[in-house]
């Protein structure tokens, strides 16, 4: 059961957060129906999150075999059998699509949304360079619309954006570490050769200062001026920064693990700075929203 609990990678379900961004910015803490709505969505893209992920190690098991740390996982190293995963992978999916079907049509189609990306995604997206990076970043941006589709929340499009550019950023990140690999000798993922570590260094910083100058547009926008009352917003940039320059610093400078879950579990610095970054939202904003 230990074995099948990590195949379902539970560490992972962090991301799923992202369905309360609609909440977060609204304000909307004390409506408990909103959050128990929110709720809904995070079970629903957990229990798909995981079906995607025994899929995912189902059809990825020679190559993970091949990878230091990934033939470690439960399919690859032996510890689950295939035939588990078989069946394992679409009860979650109908699980995750009965459930979003249960709590609403507009989830349900989010999920089935998320479901079909992924599917293509693990079947043939991830072999295309660039366009594997961009789909993997709408399985972040579906998170969020989830929870604004659930809730009734509309989504402003700066959430929209910021989402879509920080998942990008990061999935550019995970890239890194396949072609330092692939330049060890290691053979990884087929589409690695279409990208080395000058294109991805540069697209890295490239998308750093996007993602800086986005989110300060974000802070002195008239609309989200007008919307939480206040023009002092744009001070929480600075947090915005710090934890870019720390992530890059891991990346570049310390030449860690790169996967973004693992950064957040593992580095103080950067949760200490995420903390501080919803604190001081929250302290600017708060009571602010018309």
């Amino acid at each position: 059961m230990t074995h099948v609990l990590l195949l379902l990678r539970p560490k992972q379900y962090i991301k799923n957060l992202l369905v309360f961004c609609a909440v977060f910015f609204s304000f909307s803490f004390g409506d408990a129906g909103m959050l128990m709505f929110s709720a809904g969505a995070f079970v629903c893209f957990c229990i798909a999150a995981s079906g995607i992920y025994v899929m995912n190690d189902m059809i990825d098991i020679d190559e993970d075999r091949r990878h230091p740390e990934k033939r470690h996982r439960p399919l690859a190293s032996g510890a689950v059998a295939m035939g588990t995963a078989r069946v394992l992978m679409p009860v979650l999916l109908v699980l995750a699509l009965g459930v979003s079907l249960w709590i609403g049509t507009a989830l349900f189609v989010t999920v089935a949304l998320y479901i079909v990306i992924n599917i293509l995604y693990s079947l043939k997206l991830k072999q295309m360079a660039i366009l594997d990076i961009v789909f993997l970043s709408f399985g972040f941006l579906l998170r969020v619309v989830a929870g604004g589709v659930v809730t009734g929340i509309p989504l402003s499009m700066w959430i929209v954006i910021m989402t879509f550019l920080l998942a990008v950023f990061l999935g550019i990140a995970k890239r890194r570490e396949d072609v330092k690999l692939g330049e060890s000798g290691v053979e990884t993922r087929k589409n690695i050769s279409h990208y080395n570590l000058e294109f991805i260094n540069a697209t890295m910083v490239l998308m750093a200062g996007v993602i800086i100058v986005s989110y300060l547009l974000y802070t002195v926008s008239a609309d989200i001026q007008q919307k939480f009352s206040t023009t002092n917003l744009y001070m929480t940039s600075l947090f915005v920064i710090v934890g870019i320059l720390r992530y890059m610093q891991i990346v570049f400078v310390e030449d860690g693990n790169t996967n973004p879950t693992d950064v957040v579990y593992r580095d103080r610095f950067l949760q200490v700075v995420v903390v501080l970054w919803i604190v001081s939202f929250y302290l600017l904003a708060r009571h602010r929203v018309v």
